[in-house]
């Protein structure tokens, strides 16, 4: 297999056999993942992200990079109407029922945390071409054809659409944040794609990139794991720890 087919395959077995993604949704569960992703990604895109274009030589894959950056916690004026993604979740949090003030408030729970030290580990002291792997693995899996029924019909977050309209009655206005990031990530996700099929052999590192998504998908694991646990315990009534 070629460096992209190698990659693919890292993805597809990824959406095959991560619980939150695979599992029925529940309520609880769905409130762990706005209160945590929303953190996720203010961190991931503000401090990790940069880092990776810090790294990265080539001005215009910077600037793309900083590009997709923005759109995430500034402003995205081409898929979100003008508002950063954090918010758009945020939105959709006081929809399905939480108060935006405890949205706010929200801590990262100890398997987020972790996440983000390992993400350090694997975005800002790597080569940059990893780096970029890192940046856009797990989005890869918001496109189509990854992992088995609707997730591979339609991408996760297509997929998960369906499911927060059903379990909390939402209307189409109400799910924008699924709608934006099914159309954002297949722009994030094909930057990081294309580069690394034109670079990866260049530099002699198509196994480097391959093992990256590997490790990162991995934490990526762990993360959305740590979510779903979350969610149980929030529905038993048990506490939640949080760093």
């Amino acid at each position: 297999m070629n460096v992209l087919e190698r990659l693919d395959k890292i993805v597809d077995d990824f959406s095959h056999r991560v619980g939150i993604m695979n599992e029925p949704m529940t309520k609880e569960r769905a409130f762990m993942f706005v209160r945590q992703h929303r953190l996720n990604t203010r961190f991931r895109n503000s401090v990790l992200k940069l880092a990776v274009a810090t790294n990265t030589p080539d001005w215009d894959l910077r600037m793309k990079i900083i590009a997709s950056s923005a759109q995430e916690i500034i402003a995205d004026h081409e898929f979100g109407g003008g508002k950063p993604h954090w918010e758009i979740l945020e939105d959709l949090g006081v929809a399905i029922g939480l108060d935006r003030a405890d949205i706010q408030a929200e801590a990262p729970i100890p398997s987020t945390r972790i996440a983000w030290l390992a993400w350090e580990a694997l975005m800002k002291n790597r080569h940059w071409l990893e780096g970029l792997v890192a940046n856009t693995c797990a989005e890869r899996t918001n496109i189509p054809g990854y992992g088995i029924g609707a997730v591979k019909q339609y991408g996760w977050f297509g997929a998960e659409r369906f499911r927060f309209r059903d379990l909390f009655g939402l209307a189409d206005e109400q799910l924008g944040f699924f709608k934006l990031h099914t159309e954002a990530d297949i722009e994030h996700s094909n930057l990081g794609w294309q580069t690394v099929a034109e670079r990866a052999a260049k530099l002699g590192m198509e196994d480097a990139a391959v093992e990256a998504a590997r490790l990162n998908l991995m934490v990526w694991e762990t993360y959305l794991n740590g979510i779903a646990a979350a969610g149980d315990d929030l529905a038993a009534g048990r506490s939640i720890p949080t760093l």
